[in-house]
């Protein structure tokens, strides 16, 4: 089933505005339900709201329908914004 990233995004902001120091429950379980990740390890790998956010925001450059080319430059321009949550994701996975 395709993700809707829009509607995705749309929930994501009031969400952490809502949460405190860690990631709520229902916020972790977002990003696990269109992820690899579970909500323990999405809580644990980023345990701040604001992280979870520039993850979704991420994951939605990643799994947009753009070229490839177009995704690389816009990384690339948030690449300060990005650079955590990428080594959050390596460090997981390598």
């Amino acid at each position: 089933m395709p993700v809707d990233w829009d509607d995705f995004m749309s929930d994501i902001d009031e969400r952490i505005d809502h949460a405190a120091k860690k990631t709520d429950d229902r916020l972790a379980s977002e990003i696990s339900s269109v992820s690899r990740l579970t909500d323990e390890e999405v809580k644990k790998m980023f345990p701040k709201p604001t992280d979870v956010k520039k993850l979704a925001e991420l994951m939605t450059i990643v799994n947009g329908a753009q070229r490839r080319n177009t995704k690389i430059n816009q990384i690339v321009s948030n690449s300060e914004k990005f650079a955590g949550i990428i080594l959050t994701l390596l460090k997981k996975f390598a």
